[in-house]
């Protein structure tokens, strides 16, 4: 499954979330899926199968690293299950809404393995403000291919990456 777009969304007064019929065609409604604190002030959600390929990605690496301890206890003692209610929505957890600084208005954003949960006017700043490097930033995420097969990578236009979706 590879998770693409983005979307407007609003949290209702019960922090409840519709997910666009597209993700949940791509996600199974019955399974939970897991949902925790990203980067960049954002909530990331994952199903509970590209939750356990990051957590053993996790688990691969010393346990014996501070970071890796530190980073291991802060993602999984705030991750938790979310189920799709009947309509198609998730209730967000109350304390990562407000860690995320989510409000009414936000963002679901497509990140490949998972999902990402934004409040709308940060990431308008966020994009706003890394647009203009696109080409540096690809050129810096996609440096280290090996010679050969550059010629392969082909880099999407802004718009179609970030293609807006109605509600």
């Amino acid at each position: 499954m590879f998770l693409t777009g983005n979307f407007e969304r609003s949290l209702d007064e019960k922090l409840r979330l519709a997910l666009p019929k597209r993700i949940r065609e791509l996600v199974n409604s019955k399974d939970p899926l897991v949902l925790t604190v990203g980067t960049d002030n954002s909530l990331a959600l994952f199903t509970q199968a590209a939750f356990a390929a990051f957590a053993q990605k996790l688990a691969a690496r010393s346990p014996t690293g501070h970071d890796v301890r530190a980073f291991s206890r802060l993602l999984f003692a705030r991750s938790h299950s979310v189920e799709i209610d009947s309509q198609g929505r998730i209730r967000l957890p109350a304390e990562l809404a407000q860690m995320a600084g989510l409000e009414r208005d936000i963002m679901l954003l497509g990140v490949g393995d998972h999902m990402e949960l934004w409040n709308k006017s940060r990431w308008e700043a966020y994009l706003a403000d890394l647009t203009p490097r696109y080409d540096e930033l690809a050129e810096n995420a996609l440096g280290d291919v090996p010679a050969g097969n550059s010629s392969s990578i082909q880099l999407p236009t802004l718009t179609a990456a970030l293609p807006s979706q109605p509600r």
